[in-house]
């Protein structure tokens, strides 16, 4: 069953949450949820994703930032602890960027990092 989480893991800044507002109004199937998690792969070792969900999974830590409610699967959690969700609008592009206290080493590309 999901657990509500009321202490704040990971934070979403406000222009984050008004992208994300966005971008769910222009799917289909009206999504309620964004899921934040971790995953293998890179070369540093784990990789980020973000995706849209209709409901919470069994293992699913859900939270509410900013009106955006999260997902985060177990697995994430202990590498998200402290994780702030931002959108960066710069010369160089615009999207998603998650400032994780957590990382102690990254690629040179920045796709990929390591926790402790």
């Amino acid at each position: 069953m999901a657990t509500e989480q009321t202490q704040k893991m990971v934070t979403v800044t406000a222009k984050a949450a008004e992208k994300i507002h966005e971008f769910m109004k222009e799917e289909a199937e009206s999504p309620e949820y964004l899921r934040v998690y971790v995953q293998g792969g890179g070369c540093s070792g784990l990789s980020y994703g973000m995706g849209f969900e209709k409901a919470p999974e069994e293992d699913d830590i859900v939270m509410e930032e900013n009106g955006v409610k999260l997902l985060i699967d177990s697995y994430s959690v202990d590498h998200l602890q402290g994780a702030n969700v931002d959108y960066i609008e710069s010369l160089m592009g615009s999207g998603f960027k998650i400032n994780n206290p957590n990382v102690t080493k990254s690629c040179s590309c920045g796709s990929s990092f390591s926790t402790e």
